[in-house]
């Protein structure tokens, strides 16, 4: 079993606590045995409702901002943008805490053999303790087949147990209704937005009780704790939604609501299984204990395996078909105005979240995300049309609940930036090329087509080549030769990338759904070939903008200009020698200088290395990321908590282990010396097959793969290739001796 064990509770600490989770639903559980603290997340639960935050002044000093940047008047431009482009308000909707449900166990005395664990195999999250000479065992899971966080409390030598439950919103909350055997809350997020929560509790051989706002319920052989919540961005009555949730539950036995949500749950988790040589008593310690003696250079390969269940457990858990997509923190925030809002970051961090979703089987998962995007669409036109009278849609570095696409904050670094929707859009591709779902892509198509749209406006010509202005190279700042700092600019070399592959994988789709309009191909084939190439500077690293300009910040935490590298695949080891190598420099440079002191930065470092086919250095900064940027539950921390460095980091080991392009396919490219034998079973490859890899002694000993459809790819081990061909639903097994040189 895999398991996050502690000896300790979480006290008052918000980083000790462990996560449950349904999509819509989450709690951070404290485990303290006597006083149970839950701290609870709806997904739609944000600080208000929609806004038009369009600065009216932008598409009149569009063109003054495009003459100040070609002129070189870089102050001036920025003074500008500030004023003209920045939203109106500043800043979209935060995503806010619903409240905390307390759990007060009616006993006195000293607990003691306490045990807390989360199973990342059932997602059942357990507290036991003695007392009084008896054990009792408190178990939670987060069920999105009821949309519940259940609880049941139990003694287990068959005697009784007394609790009392409370649920509240303090300073937030409008309205507290109790009732028998239930207690809600109401409140109002903005004029015409509510929400609702509400709790129930059922006693086995006991009466419940209400007592003011607590559920009472004493001498039972079982007590029961069912919470749901919901707001109107869903549900037109949501106080009827969570009542009849609550009576649902309720009205089912423990054993099948348990055996119901373990079913549910390992569909998803049980498609994929890695194992890693370890020493086995380290499997039993507790999981702090284990992240403290990383930090003293222990190395532990089976705490790789626990943080990569962790990280699946987490995607599965905070996003669900019909729920949002995971934000900055999933679904797990405990403020009422958290750090970047809790936010979409559309300029690396929501993109990273999904970047294992489908490679690791969880591509049911990446689904809020496309339609978190179509909504964004239809706002991005009117913001494409007002802010730079363009056609199509654009968003920028950040959106929200509302898919909001103006831009976010007064931040010349960040704010100005026109590609989040781009980027997003290129998910539409990944998620086609793994599933070959036509009829998905048939659906978002028009989504992709309408941001190509844009920047077919967007584009200007300067130099010969086609590129965005204004922009940004997202949040890092430039020198130019005469001490001149800046941020905004023209072409940043990853503008032209994404675009690169959004321009691309338009052209792909379009062939396959009948695309018929030839002058809108024409255009997007001419835009694409005007394109700038990634280029080489003077110290052999990649170009980040258009011209070589010296960095602010040359430990900088956002690599953008590697984004041809990774996610994308635009330079590849093997076949781009010169530009990978510069991505190396690159990539020594930032690190040199302090790079990955962020726990994103760092996850996607070792994304970067493992592209480079440098196993060593993937586990050098996945170690590091356990060191400084891993909090005792297991949560990433930027600092503070951030979900992206998790997903990030699972990312990263499946690339260490397969990575697939245009139906090649790279077996144990990243192998690092530490994971020496091991296996990875059912990892997915684009084209539609996964594969069961099992080494030993950094060798491969065999690969068995499976198709969905018709498969065809070469397959390269150390160099030599090997042609796999499957039939739809067959499949294949190759030996590591298949792969020796003759």
């Amino acid at each position: 079993m895999t398991k996050l064990k502690y000896d300790r509770p979480a006290g008052k600490d918000w980083n000790r606590a462990l996560p449950v989770g349904c999509g819509t639903l989450g709690a951070m559980i404290f485990g303290n045995p006597l006083e149970e603290h839950m701290q609870l997340n709806e997904d739609s639960v944000w600080s208000g409702g929609p806004a038009n935050r369009i600065n009216p002044d932008a598409a009149k000093n569009l063109q003054t901002v495009r003459r100040c940047l070609e002129a070189g008047r870089i102050y001036e431009a920025q003074e500008l943008l500030r004023f003209a482009f920045s939203g109106t308000p500043q800043s979209e909707r935060c995503y806010q805490t619903l409240g905390d449900m307390s759990i007060s166990m009616l006993q006195e005395g000293e607990p003691r053999e306490y045990v807390r664990e989360l199973d990342l195999e059932t997602a059942v999250h357990r507290v036991a303790y003695s007392l009084g000479g008896r054990r009792y065992v408190r178990e939670t899971f987060a069920t999105a087949v009821r949309n519940c966080i259940v609880t049941r409390i139990v003694p287990e030598d068959g005697g009784s147990v007394s609790a009392a439950v409370r649920i509240c919103r303090p300073g937030f909350c409008r309205q507290s209704i109790r009732e028998d055997g239930a207690v809600f809350f109401t409140g109002l997020l903005d004029e015409n937005y509510t929400f609702c929560a509400g709790a129930a509790m059922a006693a086995k051989n006991a009466r419940v009780t209400t007592i003011g706002e607590h559920l009472v319920a004493r001498d039972a052989k079982e007590i029961l704790v069912f919470f749901t919540a919901a707001t109107t961005f869903r549900h037109e009555d949501e106080e009827a939604y969570v009542r009849r949730m609550l009576a649902e539950a309720a009205g089912m036995s423990w054993e099948r609501l348990r055996e119901e949500h373990i079913r549910d749950y390992r569909t998803y988790f049980d498609r994929v299984r890695l194992h890693l040589a370890s020493e086995e008593e380290r499997n039993g310690l507790p999981a702090d204990r284990r992240l403290s003696d990383a930090a003293e250079g222990k190395e532990d390969p089976g705490l790789v395996k626990l943080y990569f269940d962790f990280g699946r457990y987490l995607l599965i858990s905070s996003s669900r078909p019909g729920s949002l997509p995971a934000n900055l923190q999933g679904i797990w925030n405990r403020d009422y105005s958290p750090a970047w809002g809790s936010k979409y970051t559309i300029n690396i961090n929501t993109e990273m979240n999904y970047w294992c979703a489908e490679m690791l089987g969880m591509e049911e998962m990446h689904l809020p995300l496309f339609e978190l995007l179509e909504r964004m669409a239809e706002n991005g036109e009117r913001t494409a049309a007002e802010m730079y009278g363009c056609r199509g849609f654009v968003a920028h570095h950040n959106t929200d609940l509302w898919a909001d696409t103006a831009p976010q904050d007064v931040y010349t670094p960040a704010t100005v930036w026109p590609m989040g929707g781009a980027w997003l859009c290129t998910h539409v591709w990944r998620h086609y090329d793994y599933t070959g779902d036509l009829a998905f892509l048939r659906r978002m198509y028009p989504v992709v087509r309408k941001c190509a749209l844009f920047f077919i406006d967007y584009l200007i010509r300067y130099q010969g080549y086609y590129v965005t202005s204004p922009s940004v190279s997202p949040e890092n700042t430039y020198i130019l030769p005469d001490q001149t700092h800046g941020c905004a600019c023209f072409g940043p070399a990853m503008d032209s990338q994404i675009l690169r592959d959004l321009f691309t994988q338009v052209l792909a789709e379009a062939e396959l759904v009948g695309e018929e309009d030839g002058e809108f191909l024409a255009e997007v084939r001419e835009r694409l070939l005007g394109l700038r190439e990634n280029t080489v500077g003077s110290r052999g690293q990649l170009l980040e903008w258009f011209e070589e300009y010296g960095e602010a910040e040359p430990g900088h935490r956002h690599i953008s200009h590697l984004y041809a590298l990774h996610p994308s695949d635009q330079i590849r080891k093997g076949r781009d020698r010169a530009l990978a190598a510069a991505a190396g420099v690159t990539l020594q440079e930032r690190l040199a200088h302090g790079g990955g002191h962020t726990g994103w930065s760092r996850a996607w470092i070792m994304n970067l290395y493992a592209r480079l086919w440098d196993g060593e250095a993937c586990w050098q900064n996945f170690m590091e990321l356990l060191r400084h940027s891993t909090l005792p539950n297991l949560l990433d921390s930027h600092p503070p908590f951030q979900i992206d460095g998790n997903f990030g980091a699972i990312s990263a080991v499946g690339e260490m282990l397969l990575q697939s392009f245009e139906r090649e396919v790279l077996l144990l490219p990243a192998l690092p010396e530490a994971w020496h034998t091991g296996f990875i079973e059912g990892i997915r490859a684009r084209g539609g097959a996964s594969y069961d890899i099992y080494w030993q002694d950094n060798s491969l000993i065999r690969v068995c793969i499976r198709a969905e459809r018709a498969y065809r790819a070469e397959v390269f081990y150390k160099g030599v290739r090997k042609t796999a061909v499957c039939p739809a639903k067959g499949s294949l097994t190759f030996l590591g001796k298949d792969f020796y040189k003759e």
